[in-house]
């Protein structure tokens, strides 16, 4: 038995390491090419000498471009696109569900309402430190977003896919009819801040915006990987992890809470950029297996890839007009979306 669980630990972690390699270059080519498109397109090789090395030929607007504008929006384009992906990848493993996602249950939705009521209403509210009223307003709203979908989405002490569904549709509805109402009271640069907000973008990251973004995503990250061992559990259905000494309910207090960090923080400063988390970890879970000791890092990993070229694209495409990211990925994210459904629907009826 010990040898026959070591050789299909052998032949995973064969099948999975290609994978993971795979998924780190395409960050890193991803990142280059972050550093040389846009407006003011760098040759490549010159971009990365800017940055190493003290290259005399680098003019000082070019390194104004790469260190100031480029580089903060590279990093958070990663940052934000892997804490998207592995927030989705968590809910899919909590919900047992592919379905699941933090846009369509209404995480999103609830951050985005609460960082639009920092927006809108911020003179009115307390000012924190650190430019960390909207961060936290929109983590609150994500976590009272969530809680009220999973209330009603349990029936009889289980997860209902229609009602998780139908709960995240009512949600995400009233939380957008409250944005309209902010939006109503909003003056004319509220009202502008406001709709480009929505709309999702990476163009608000700067330096400052980073020291708070990477460490809280980073430690929501973590946090949700620590639950892999109990997430595959519940893959089993709720009772046998029960039996196997996992305490279920904690675990779904502490993944939506952990999610609703991750996710608040992101839409904070970038707006709602959807089908990240739905799209990454159903795609990778074909590919690595469902183990989310492996899931979660290589979420992370097509995340940040996928949002990387992402918005590389929507830079270049209108040149040198900006394409809101999250346009581009609910473009892209969409059809994914209805071919999982259409697969969904038909196991449920065979």
């Amino acid at each position: 038995m010990t040898a026959a669980r070591a050789s299909l630990s052998a032949g995973t972690a064969r099948r999975v390491r290609p994978v993971l390699v795979g998924l780190a270059v395409l960050v890193v080519l991803g990142a280059l090419l972050q550093l040389a498109v846009g407006a003011a397109p760098l040759d490549l090789a010159h971009a990365v000498g800017c940055l190493v090395s003290p290259d005399p030929t680098c003019e000082p607007s070019e390194r104004y471009i790469l260190t100031a504008l480029r580089l903060p929006r590279t990093l958070g384009a990663m940052v934000v696109g892997a804490g998207l992906a592995v927030s989705g990848c968590a809910m899919q493993g909590l919900f047992r569900n592919p379905l699941a996602d933090p846009s369509l249950v209404g995480v999103s939705s609830g951050a985005a309402l609460g960082a639009g009521l920092a927006i809108v209403l911020g003179r009115a509210l307390p000012v924190l430190p650190g430019g960390l009223t909207q961060p936290v307003f929109a983590f609150f709203g994500g976590l009272v977003a969530t809680w009220i979908v999973h209330a009603l989405a349990r029936v009889r002490g289980q997860t209902s896919v229609v009602g998780l569904l139908l709960a995240g549709i009512a949600v995400s509805a009233l939380a957008s009819a409250a944005i309209g109402l902010l939006g109503y009271l909003a003056d004319d640069r509220q009202l502008r801040d406001l709709s480009l907000w929505l709309l999702g973008g990476l163009g608000g990251i700067t330096h400052s915006v980073g020291l708070i973004l990477v460490p809280l995503v980073g430690l929501s990250g973590v946090l949700l990987w620590r639950r892999a061992r109990e997430l595959d559990a519940l893959l089993l259905g709720e009772a046998e992890a029960f039996h196997l000494g996992v305490d279920v309910e904690r675990l779904r207090r502490r993944v939506i809470t952990e999610v609703a960090l991750a996710v608040g923080v992101c839409v904070a400063f970038t707006g709602i950029i959807g089908f990240v988390g739905l799209v990454v970890p159903h795609l990778l879970r074909g590919l690595v297996g469902p183990r989310h000791r492996v899931l979660i890092p290589a979420a992370a990993l097509g995340g940040a890839a996928l949002l990387l070229f992402a918005d590389a694209a929507a830079r270049t495409m209108l040149a040198p007009a900006e394409l809101p990211v999250g346009i581009l990925t609910s473009l892209l994210g969409a059809p994914v979306f209805l071919a999982l459904l259409a697969r969904v629907r038909a196991s449920e009826f065979a």
